[in-house]
């Protein structure tokens, strides 16, 4: 199995971020209700007074004022689909397996288009409420091992190297840089 960060990884740039201006730009009223927080929240995780799932749950906050999620999240995909990478469609296999920080109710959509398996950060589409941990860094092979406990990865491909614990794991890794070029894992 093949397994794949997501964002800036073979979608660029962030899909929470444009999911974030989509909805800012169809919906504002529901977006501009939970600003103030999220900006005060984003302030503080800059200063490393708050945690990436805290920033996480405030951007998400406005959430609870739109009126059917399911629909704007396929309202997303059907605009931003095209910023999958075209070297990922070129290899994409079926057994192939996502695994993302971005919350899981965002992606879903786009696995199931894709064909391919997704692990994410589970978080409430009503609310914006993560249940569990966010699904970062270590916690990538946490639930790769939870969901696969026999598992093995042939290929990961991250643009980051806070996923290097699914790289070591990995009987190989690439660093995807700029949503396109492919670099070996460093020092792997």
């Amino acid at each position: 199995m093949n397994v794949y960060d997501f964002d800036k990884t073979i979608f660029y740039p962030d899909s929470s971020y444009c999911f974030f201006c989509f909805c800012l730009r169809h919906y504002p009223r529901a977006v501009l209700k939970s600003l103030p927080v999220a900006g005060v929240t984003g302030l503080q995780w800059f200063i490393k007074q708050a945690d990436t799932r805290h920033l996480k749950e405030k951007l998400f906050s406005f959430l609870p004022y739109l009126d059917n999620v399911d629909a704007i999240v396929q309202e997303f995909w059907a605009e931003y689909q095209s910023n999958i990478a075209d070297w990922y469609l070129a290899q994409k296999r079926d057994d192939d397996l996502i695994i993302s920080a971005s919350p899981e109710f965002l992606l879903r959509p786009i696995t199931e288009r894709l064909g391919v398996q997704l692990i994410a950060t589970r978080m409430d589409s009503r609310t914006g409420r993560i249940t569990g941990n966010n699904c970062h860094d270590s916690e990538k092979i946490s639930r790769f091992l939870r969901d696969y406990p026999n598992g093995s990865v042939d290929v990961f491909y991250s643009d980051s190297l806070s996923d290097s614990p699914m790289a070591w794991f990995a009987s190989k890794a690439f660093l995807v840089k700029e949503g396109r070029e492919l670099v070996p894992w460093p020092n792997k």
